[in-house]
């Protein structure tokens, strides 16, 4: 098998040489060079053709960011963000991931944590050999997003809960689907893999940008309606009854799927609900975390969505979910909203 080649993009020399040696270490990754800059960057991509790319986006002569619009426009490829966990790092990385990055990831503060960062590293990187060509394409973020809120606002205000999964491509898709559902949206949690350090920042971008507010979950929280509640990050994000009130739980636990917080613990936890009419989207991403969430809540009579193969931008975790059959429904970014609500509708005549 020929090694995933991998250009390393970063102005700090100790970082470049961290982690090139231990990618190097690797049978299956060949680290074909470190680049200081965009520019030096630019020249190392023309020449060796990497497969994956990791970028800083704190960079002098020209920052990341920039440089991955450039990139995305006229040559894209993979991009793993390494970024700083600094306000300023974590909004930039926020807004790489909606620019076209697949994953983010905390820049190693010393030795104690670079093997957790290499190891996060060479598990994206080979998930990115495995899965299904990354699709780069700019998801909706115009004007005329509202336009599907603005349909369903006249809409009888359904009852019960939605639950959102999502990966790899996810910021991008979270954040087309939530401006287009109206502000009064059924309490709505989220779990999108992302590190602890850039969830908040996640939540308060999704808060500025879409019609109901959005927050970190914090535990034993009472789940409220026009309120979306985002998986902090490093840990599990649960649903729980307490009487007639549902609850927001937040808990530690070894990884699912290599995940904390991983979707299929939120899905599992709301097919254990009882007489609460429960909607589970499963979104973009790589791997299977999901699928097995999904497929519970179909079988205790929720109504379970996955986003199609042409709009996502890894079709891997809802592939897993539709071969399982765990979806009853299949739909565009674009069809999500109308379908949500028609779920609902459905979900409310089958209790009637």
């Amino acid at each position: 098998m020929t090694p995933t080649r991998v250009l390393i993009v970063d102005d700090s020399a100790v970082v470049r040489k961290l982690l090139g040696d231990a990618l190097d270490r690797e049978p299956d990754i060949e680290v074909v060079g470190g680049a200081a800059d965009p520019f030096a960057a630019r020249d190392m991509i023309l020449r060796w053709r990497p497969d994956v790319i990791t970028l800083d986006v704190e960079m002098p002569r020209m920052d990341g960011l920039t440089f991955l619009r450039k990139l995305m426009a006229h040559h894209p490829l993979p991009v793993i963000i390494i970024s700083s966990v600094t306000t300023r790092g974590s909004a930039a990385s926020i807004e790489a991931l909606r620019a076209g990055a697949v994953d983010v990831i905390a820049k190693p503060e010393g030795l104690a944590s670079l093997g957790r960062v290499t190891e996060r590293l060479k598990q994206r990187i080979r998930e990115l050999r495995t899965s299904p060509p990354v699709r780069f394409r700019a998801v909706d973020t115009g004007p005329t997003r509202t336009a599907g809120a603005i349909r369903l606002a006249g809409r009888p205000t359904p009852r019960g809960l939605l639950v959102i999964g999502a990966s790899t491509g996810g910021p991008q898709a979270i954040e087309a689907l939530l401006t287009r559902l109206p502000a009064d949206v059924p309490p709505t949690l989220i779990v999108q893999h992302m590190p602890a350090q850039f969830t908040a920042t996640f939540a308060a971008r999704l808060d500025g940008v879409c019609p109901m507010r959005v927050v970190e979950a914090t535990d034993g929280t009472a789940l409220a309606r026009g309120t979306v509640y985002v998986a902090p990050g490093d840990a599990h994000l649960l649903v729980e009854a307490d009487g007639l009130r549902l609850r927001a739980a937040v808990r530690t636990g070894p990884p699912v799927h290599h995940q904390r917080p991983a979707v299929d613990v939120l899905f599992h936890s709301a097919a254990r609900l009882d007489a609460v009419p429960v909607v589970g989207v499963l979104l973009t991403g790589m791997g299977a975390d999901g699928a097995d969430g999904l497929l519970a809540l179909r079988r205790k009579g929720a109504e379970t969505i996955a986003q199609d193969e042409q709009s996502s931008i890894v079709f891997g975790m809802p592939r897993e979910a539709i071969a399982l059959g765990a979806a009853g429904h299949v739909a565009t970014l674009l069809q999500m909203p109308t379908v949500i609500y028609d779920c609902f509708d459905r979900l409310a005549r089958r209790a009637a």
